[in-house]
């Protein structure tokens, strides 16, 4: 087992009605409030008032930044940034979902400064400080509530990175599962892959550190469980909590002690994806997660076959495990093949030159230039 720290400020505030406890943290940031939120599905389910008006109780000033895309753009950050500085703003207050808290995040670290965001991905720039974070989630899938971690996308360079630092960590995180009943099924299929998914780039990077695999194979047990029941019962409260609860426990910390690191190459192949066909996030690690699967089988064969087995509670090798999470994916409705999102053969030189731009190479199975094309093949 490697050392490690266990390391993890956010405080998180979990259940029915938590949001009502807004103006008791609210004024411990400060006077003044920059509040970031998405396309307008906060407004139409009416959480939009509800913020508003505990703001109000909480007696602060605020400015609103809305409409940042579902796909996090630097335009949006920059924009945003340059809006709190003009206004001197002591927090950020980003309720909606990865995208926006993500973006949050880097708002919070380019707020001080006078540069792009950008600059903090590219590696120009170094962050010193950062403007308090609060945030409400309204989706469960990314874990962005309880960890350092956020992803921005650069269209004009064509590239869509992670970028992590500890100021990145909100402050504090109010997450009540009924604020995500009004999420419709597929975007819900897509955020219960989603935290699959991030158990899996940690049980996939190097380490041996048994009980953190245990944990992660409990967290991908009970969205297998409880996924498919939500989705054929979307406004079940109960359901929607133990999904949320997964969602962040998969990747706040807890899945990765005693582990060098994770892969991560399948996110960087879904970032290509979501940065050129605008695909859901979850949607594009379910293409890429079985044709990764297959094309390290051999040389994983055993890790993959134990996590099946374990997954499944049978006996399975690393081809039988690999169809059974497929399997899987298919069961929550998200697409497992580029042909499911209308993405043909004729794309392969643009994702290729993508894969190259983005650097996908992954921390623990290390791909090559050369392997691209056979991947793009397997995801086809």
């Amino acid at each position: 087992m490697q050392n490690f720290i266990a390391y993890n400020p956010t405080k998180l505030h979990f259940g029915k009605d938590v949001i009502e406890g807004l103006p008791v943290s609210l004024p411990k940031y400060g006077k003044r409030i920059l509040f970031v939120y998405g396309r307008g599905s906060i407004i139409r389910s009416g959480l939009y008032d509800s913020v508003k008006r505990l703001i109000g109780q909480a007696g602060m000033e605020v400015v609103e930044y809305g409409g940042i895309r579902p796909n996090p753009v630097v335009e949006d950050v920059d924009a945003a940034a340059g809006l709190g500085r003009k206004h001197n703003v002591d927090m950020i207050l980003a309720v909606g979902g990865g995208s926006v808290i993500d973006s949050a995040k880097i708002i919070a670290l380019t707020i001080p400064v006078n540069h792009s965001g950008w600059d903090f991905y590219s590696g120009k720039a170094k962050p010193a400080k950062a403007v308090p974070l609060i945030t409400v989630l309204t989706l469960a899938a990314t874990g962005t509530e309880m960890n350092r971690f956020a992803v921005l996308s650069n269209r004009a360079e064509g590239k869509k990175n992670g970028y992590g630092h500890v100021l990145c960590y909100p402050k504090e995180s109010f997450l009540d599962p009924a604020l995500t009943i009004p999420v419709p099924g597929d975007y819900t299929a897509y955020g219960i892959a989603d935290l699959i998914a991030h158990c899996f780039e940690l049980y996939f990077g190097a380490g041996d550190a048994t009980l953190t695999d245990r944990i992660i194979t409990s967290i991908v047990r009970e969205a297998m469980e409880y996924g498919p029941q939500l989705l054929g019962n979307l406004t079940d409260y109960d359901l929607r909590a133990r999904i949320m609860y997964a969602a962040t426990m998969a990747l706040n910390g807890l899945t990765s002690y005693g582990k060098v690191a994770g892969d991560w190459a399948v996110h960087g192949m879904g970032h290509v994806l979501s940065l050129h066909y605008d695909t859901p996030h979850g949607a594009s690690l379910t293409i890429a997660y079985p044709a990764w699967l297959k094309f390290f089988r051999e040389p994983m064969k055993e890790r993959i076959a134990a996590l099946g087995t374990e997954l499944f509670r049978e006996p399975l090798d690393a081809g039988g495990s690999i169809l059974r999470i497929e399997g899987l994916f298919r069961q929550l409705g998200c697409p497992v093949r580029l042909s499911d999102i209308g993405v043909g053969h004729g794309e392969k030189d643009k994702l290729v030159k993508g894969f190259i731009i983005n650097e996908v190479e992954g921390g623990n199975m290390k791909l090559t230039h050369e392997d691209y094309p056979k991947l793009i093949d397997l995801m086809m």
